[in-house]
């Protein structure tokens, strides 16, 4: 940052969450066709552009033991071939029409997207349409898009000590969720997938009335009505699986891990089993726990690096993340790497990373402190709502973790009625050693 200006911008972000607060939310409208497809529309005329987002309801969670990168492989092989196009012709199409497109797997969803012209509108509608009934998944296309699967795991996992170490504390973390399971699949399911296993997922789960669809843009919602019912309303209703909330034991125990890596220094993961906004009694513990996720470690003025990182300096690196955003149950996680000039050992990290946190339980922050927090939070929000993908983002997700999407336009209100007690209430009762799991990535030993 530059000095002289800190003082400028200080002033400005200080009054970002009354600006979040006045700002009148975008006009959004939603309708559900009769094949129980729910469609949502938010104008958004400040664009020439229009993103439209079909969001269905499955993801790594829904998924059983031994059938793990199911759902993430499904959206590699929508692709490979449909009744309306070759394998790889639906994405040169948008490509010639200057179309921005791709598709992503989550725990909870798995999203096709196109941003594009408002009026090449009808052309994304027709194609997702087309992928979300009629996509062949043939055997011999699976085996070889299998192989690019296998190698994006290990280039994004199995090669990553920190992607590699959040993995396995997730699986330890999760005790009784289907959150354990790795979005992109363990590699031993992945060698063992099958065709058919594909084929009956597509039709078990890629149905209208598991899915919506999110237009945010330059459009009108008639206009988006009118193509909505014309490409998607032949599309059968069918019935889908019972889809089970991924919820954990309120009191699971510590459990920890070991993992030994190719690291200069050791690292520490300590994560706490906590709620979501889903599955929270009240909402409002969801949101004191996006804060408390900020103010603990989540900002460059969070206590655990201004004390333990920039401070004492006995973490080189310090990150944190939450999310709430889940149809079950969440962690609050901080991932910290020791500084061996000022700490010996992980357990003498670990002890001051806990007092740091007993000194939250014991007093509550001041309101200044959370006023910080919420300045950060509440300015992502209020920047997010200038992409147009976005506020996309924020709608489908809303709709396919089992809320209301009109609660993304009483997100910086609900944050705002948040008070300090309400930080220390959730952190005496979320951070403590019953709810947490924590791994210590040591360096490899040398065994010659």
């Amino acid at each position: 940052m530059n000095i002289s200006c800190s003082t400028c911008l200080l002033l400005f972000i200080g009054w970002l969450p009354l600006l979040a607060v006045a700002a009148s939310p975008p006009l959004t409208q939603a309708f559900t066709l009769d094949n129980g497809l729910k469609v949502v529309v938010r104008e958004d005329h400040r664009s020439a552009a229009v993103t439209a987002q079909l969001w269905l309801k499955v993801g790594s969670s829904y998924e059983t033991p031994g059938q793990s990168g199911l759902s993430h492989a499904l959206e590699h092989m929508v692709y490979k071939g449909s009744s309306k196009a070759c394998a790889g012709e639906f994405p040169a199409i948008l490509e010639k029409l200057g179309a921005n497109e791709n598709a992503f797997t989550g725990k909870d969803y798995t999203v096709y997207y196109q941003t594009l012209a408002p009026g090449r509108l009808a052309v994304a509608f027709e194609i997702m349409a087309d992928l979300m009934s009629t996509a062949r998944l043939r055997e011999q296309d699976f085996t070889t898009e299998l192989d690019v699967i296998k190698q994006e795991r290990r280039n994004s996992i199995d090669d990553h000590v920190s992607a590699l170490s959040l993995e396995r504390l997730e699986s330890l973390a999760y005790l009784s969720s289907a959150y354990r399971t790795p979005v992109i699949g363990w590699m031993h399911d992945l060698q063992r997938l099958e065709a058919l296993q594909l084929q009956q997922w597509y039709q078990a789960w890629y149905a209208p009335n598991n899915a919506t669809l999110v237009v945010v843009g330059n459009v009108t919602p008639d206009g988006v009505k009118a193509l909505a019912q014309k490409y998607f309303d032949h599309l059968d209703r069918r019935t889908t699986p019972v889809a089970v909330v991924p919820v954990e034991l309120s009191t699971p125990g510590e459990r920890s891990l070991t993992l030994y890596a190719p690291i200069s220094a050791p690292q520490l993961i300590m994560s706490f089993n906590i709620p979501g906004l889903a599955t929270a009694q009240e909402r409002g513990t969801a949101h004191a726990l996006r804060l408390l996720e900020i103010l603990l470690a989540g900002s460059n003025s969070a206590r655990i690096k201004q004390q333990l990182q920039f401070g004492e300096a006995i973490f080189s690196e310090v990150q944190s993340g939450y999310d709430a955003f889940t149809r079950g149950d969440s962690l609050l996680t901080i991932s910290t790497q020791l500084n061996l000039d000022k700490v010996t050992s992980p357990d003498q990290a670990l002890a001051r990373l806990w007092q740091t946190i007993d000194e939250l339980k014991g007093k509550a922050p001041e309101k200044a402190e959370l006023d910080r927090a919420k300045t950060i939070l509440i300015a992502n929000t209020v920047y997010a709502q200038d992409d147009l993908e976005g506020q996309a983002s924020t709608l489908g997700l809303l709709e396919s973790i089992g809320l209301d999407w009109q609660l993304a336009d009483q997100d910086t209100d609900e944050l705002n009625k948040i008070t300090p007690l309400d930080i220390q209430n959730a952190a005496i009762t979320y951070l403590t050693r019953e709810r947490m799991s924590i791994a210590r990535i040591l360096p490899e030993k040398n065994n010659g």
